[in-house]
């Protein structure tokens, strides 16, 4: 049975990862899907405007196969450490391709570029900082500095979002030497960040937004999906973004220096910023700088949020993930999963009422690992917690809801 991994978020399902799924099958020769999703903090530094849960029954009405979650450290965090955690967990599942979109649409300049990066790495961390100390916007440094050891085209490359995500995961493959043969097709229709709609394709973004001011997004999603999306709108189950403002404030008024991703200086820029902002758009517009990019600050005042302790992070970064939770499965999916389970080097959970005995008897009572995969698991407990606060109408089954939803599964 072979199986093709998706990395996703899903946040939420529409038309163009429908094509992504359907196309990913036939790209890879593949009967079994297997998607890798962020939590309830996203790459690009915002809680998901539905919960994992939600997201996960989206998924599998679409005709996604198995739904595991890409645990927070690499959830919420850059590229090269979100396709890091997300390949290594699909190679920790027994899959032995995926398929990503791109920009490009072809996996051989994306390849050259991720070999040249990572071949010269150093040397483009160096001369990349250098700019950024003469107040060269991020983009423009690391672009300057790959055309040097290029050329224009190749730098072009790290222009487009999904490009980058892609470069990122070919050179986790190569850091890893994993096993995992990748594919990519051609995004279509907007980009990431773009608004507009073409014919039924709209970006993510754009259908949050649509989302958020009321307007209707049924063209731009799956029949079954469009009745999901209105069944979470009425129940409630959708991020209230002033509470979100609002318990940021706090966690950066109580203190931040600590936080992971927070750098020297930016502690004190939040705390100044706290007293001039009026919504969490202007919090982060009043930070910025050429060093830091928007999403980067997102991401930071996530896990300023999440009390994320830098030097805890730097540990299950070094380790890569040590468990993974499973969200939903089709029967198609269980099977897969059964016949991949002795192939696994690291547990499977479904909820987390036994999980504690599950790692000690995978890592032993006392090792470094499980203490690393138990603290793991503290931090994945408290952003399903935080993440209960942030809701219109918070968790019916209460805010530890990892210990007692059950895995989602459909025929």
């Amino acid at each position: 049975m072979r199986a093709v991994g998706l990395i996703t978020e899903y946040n939420p399902f529409h038309n163009g990862h429908k094509y992504h799924l359907e196309q990913s099958l036939v790209q890879s020769g593949s009967d079994v899907t297997v998607a890798v999703m962020s939590g309830h903090f996203t790459q690009r530094g915002e809680p998901a405007l539905f919960d994992k849960w939600q997201r996960t029954r989206m998924a599998l009405a679409a005709g996604v196969d198995v739904v595991v979650e890409l645990p927070l450290p690499w959830a919420c965090n850059s590229a090269p450490h979100f396709a890091s955690g997300a390949v290594q967990a699909l190679a920790a599942l027994g899959v032995l391709c995926f398929c990503f979109g791109s920009e490009a649409g072809a996996l051989e300049p994306l390849q050259q570029c991720a070999g040249l990066l990572e071949a010269h790495a150093a040397v483009i961390d160096q001369e990349t900082a250098a700019l950024l100390r003469r107040g060269m916007h991020y983009a423009e440094a690391r672009a300057e500095v790959v055309t040097h050891l290029a050329d224009e085209k190749m730098a072009s490359l790290l222009n487009s979002p999904n490009n980058i995500l892609g470069i990122a995961y070919l050179r986790a493959l190569q850091r890893h030497a994993l096993p995992l043969e990748p594919f990519t097709l051609e995004r279509l229709g907007p980009g990431y960040h773009d608004t507009r709609v073409e014919a039924d394709i709209a970006s993510a973004t754009g259908i949050r937004q649509r989302l958020k001011a009321g307007e209707s997004v049924d063209e731009l999603v799956p029949h079954k999906i469009s009745h999901l999306l209105k069944e979470a709108l009425f129940a409630g189950s959708v991020i209230d973004e002033d509470i979100y403002f609002r318990l940021v404030l706090a966690a950066i008024l109580k203190g931040c220096n600590s936080s992971y991703l927070v750098e020297h200086g930016m502690a004190q820029r939040l705390a100044q910023a706290c007293e001039e902002c009026s919504d969490f758009d202007s919090l982060v517009s009043s930070v910025l700088a050429p060093q830091w990019t928007r999403t980067r600050i997102q991401r930071t005042l996530c896990h300023v949020l999440l009390g994320s302790d830098a030097e805890q992070y730097a540990e299950f970064l070094d380790c890569g993930p040590l468990y993974l939770h499973l969200l939903g499965s089709s029967k198609k999916g269980q099977a897969f999963l059964a016949a991949t389970r002795k192939d696994r080097n690291v547990p499977l959970v479904d909820n987390y009422s036994r999980v504690y005995a599950r790692l000690r008897r995978f890592y032993g009572k006392t090792s470094r690992k499980s203490r690393l995969a138990e603290a793991q698991l503290a931090a994945e407990i408290d952003a399903t917690r935080l993440y209960g606060l942030l809701l219109k109408k918070p968790f019916s089954s209460g805010w530890s809801r990892d210990f007692s939803q059950d895995v989602v599964v459909v025929p």
